[in-house]
């Protein structure tokens, strides 16, 4: 991971990405997964990340992300919306 690390570090520097700008995307990213790991919840999300829920959400505010939408992008889509039913593969015996 840390050669992973080394590289995109490098591309980023070569293409001109300015530190702000990297620290913020790293920060967007993080705490999506991190949100995304406890269904959008916050308040398990701050715990885990080892700070208060205040300062997260202030922080997801700098980074102008909406944690209503991570909620409802996890949500399941309502029934009108989910598929039928996929049919199943049926198995044939063979006759010998």
């Amino acid at each position: 991971m840390k050669r992973e690390l080394d590289a995109l570090v490098a591309q980023m520097h070569a293409d001109g990405i300015s530190y702000e700008d990297a620290v913020r995307e790293f920060k967007r990213r993080y705490l999506l997964q991190v949100l995304i790991n406890h269904r959008g919840n916050q308040c398990k999300s701050a715990e885990e990340l080892g700070m208060h829920r205040n300062t997260l959400s202030r922080t997801l505010a700098e980074l102008n992300m909406d944690t209503a939408q991570i909620r409802n992008g996890l949500k399941r889509p309502a029934r009108s919306e989910r598929a039928t039913g996929t049919p199943r593969l049926q198995t044939i015996a063979r006759v010998r």
